[in-house]
């Protein structure tokens, strides 16, 4: 490589990589389609290879492309990092901080919490990542992350919240129609909403309650918040979290001495952030508010008694 590439090339490829097109990648980088155009070409001559060919839908990455992605991606995860750190007092909760949490949790859950923190924190600026894909704390991809899954990496700081109950839900319409099942054979019946793709979770659901197996779904999608959107619709019985679903008084319990699991619930950060005012004062919201979150089922069920 005759010279060392500047960072904006790396950042224009992964945007031509991830948009498939010059014009997309200009539009989400805030340049000119020519200024992209040159980008590319200043890399590939940087790494001596083609890193695109045209096609009818758009440009492809080349073998050579594909192999550098993960090191562009960990150019830019670092290069966020520092900016998040750099944004910030050494003293003061002030900054930048990058929280990780699945599509469900970070739209319907964590807004409360995050308006809270933040009007009690005017300086502190918040970067949500609502994604279903569990980014890298070691890579500093994000700051903060709730996880479903107990975190294995070493050098991160967990704290395990507790269990989300997720139930089986169906809008009152839907029952009308259908009417209620009592068993959970019964549910062959009815129109499931469920997951496209099987990940190890979904299979394991699946195993014990085989009703659930793909070719019993009608409605697939891999999206939780499409699934979720599809129960409110009355299209059919869904699993959804119930302290979520609790907040509708449309929305039903179907089978619920049937049916019921438990979802595992983790925050972490990495260990050299637990220093740090922004991520330290973050860190501590996360874990109050996901804990009232689940004690409020709790709470609920005794009043109930």
């Amino acid at each position: 490589m005759p010279y060392e590439p500047s960072w904006d090339l790396y950042r224009t490829f992964l945007a031509v990589l991830d948009h498939g097109s010059l014009s997309a990648a200009a539009r989400e980088l805030g340049l000119t389609q020519p200024t992209v155009g040159r980008h590319v070409d200043a890399l590939e001559q940087a790494v001596g290879s083609q890193l695109f060919t045209r096609s009818q839908s758009g440009l492809l990455p080349t073998e050579i492309a594909r192999e550098l992605r993960p090191y562009a991606a960990t150019l830019a995860a670092t290069s966020a990092s520092l900016l998040r750190a750099a944004s910030s007092k050494r003293d003061a909760v002030a900054g930048t901080v990058r929280i990780s949490a699945s599509e469900v949790v970070a739209t319907e859950v964590l807004p409360p919490i995050l308006t809270g923190l933040q009007e009690k924190y005017p300086a502190l600026v918040v970067e949500l990542s609502a994604s279903d894909v569990v980014e890298d704390l070691l890579q500093r991809e994000a700051d903060l992350a709730v996880r479903m899954t107990e975190p294995a990496q070493a050098a991160l700081v967990v704290r395990r919240i507790g269990n989300i109950p997720i139930g089986l839900f169906a809008h009152r319409r839907y029952l009308e129609r259908r009417g209620m099942p009592k068993t959970i054979a019964e549910l062959a019946e009815h129109q499931l909403i469920g997951f496209d793709r099987q990940p190890a979770y979904v299979r394991a659901l699946s195993a014990q309650y085989p009703i659930f197996k793909r070719s019993e779904i009608a409605f697939r999608t891999d999206s939780s918040l499409a699934q979720l959107a599809a129960i409110r619709a009355g299209l059919g019985v869904g699993a959804c979290q119930t302290g979520i679903a609790a907040r509708d008084p449309d929305l039903v319990r179907v089978l619920p001495r049937g049916f019921e699991m438990p979802l595992g619930t983790w925050v972490a950060m990495h260990e050299n952030l637990k220093t740090s005012p922004r991520c330290r004062v973050t860190f501590d919201a996360l874990v109050q508010g996901l804990t009232a979150y689940i004690d409020a089922r709790s709470t609920r069920r005794s009043k109930a008694a």
